[in-house]
């Protein structure tokens, strides 16, 4: 299990998402494929939480939890801020067959994390965000 609460920064998400691509490593799961999906999800989730979770206020932290269990192995990141309330899943996902310029700004980056992991749930838990990822690996 890894938890490790960082304050949230753009710039650290580069080395969050190093944690969780280390934690895939050490159990196993080494493909390139499997790591460029999770850092595109890391990513998405931690930059939105650095650039919106604390708009109003001098800044925050992100508490970040990752773990493989399960059989078949399955990797659960979660991410907890205490920011803003907000609710990612409940926008409309985005009519992707639509050109760039008909389709309206937003909720594109949160599609694509559910359209990459297997699970994506939101909780508000007293006066925090909680956003869990689920990503099935199966067998080493």
């Amino acid at each position: 299990m890894l938890t490790f609460k960082v304050k949230a920064l753009t710039e650290n998400c580069a080395p969050v998402t190093e944690k969780i691509i280390g934690l895939l490593e050490e159990n196993g799961f080494d493909s390139p494929a499997l790591h460029m999906k999770i850092e595109l999800v890391v990513e998405e989730i931690f930059v939105n939480i650095a650039s919106y979770a604390y708009k109003d206020t001098e800044g925050g932290d992100a508490l970040v939890e990752a773990d493989i269990s399960g059989d078949p192995a399955t990797l659960t990141i979660s991410f907890t801020d205490s920011g803003i309330p907000f609710d990612p899943l409940a926008k409309e996902d985005p009519d992707v067959t639509l050109s760039a310029d008909e389709r309206g700004i937003g909720g594109l980056g949160i599609y694509l994390v559910k359209k990459n992991m297997d699970d994506v749930k939101y909780e508000r838990c007293g006066n925090k965000n909680v956003l869990t990822v689920k990503k099935v690996l199966g067998s080493k």
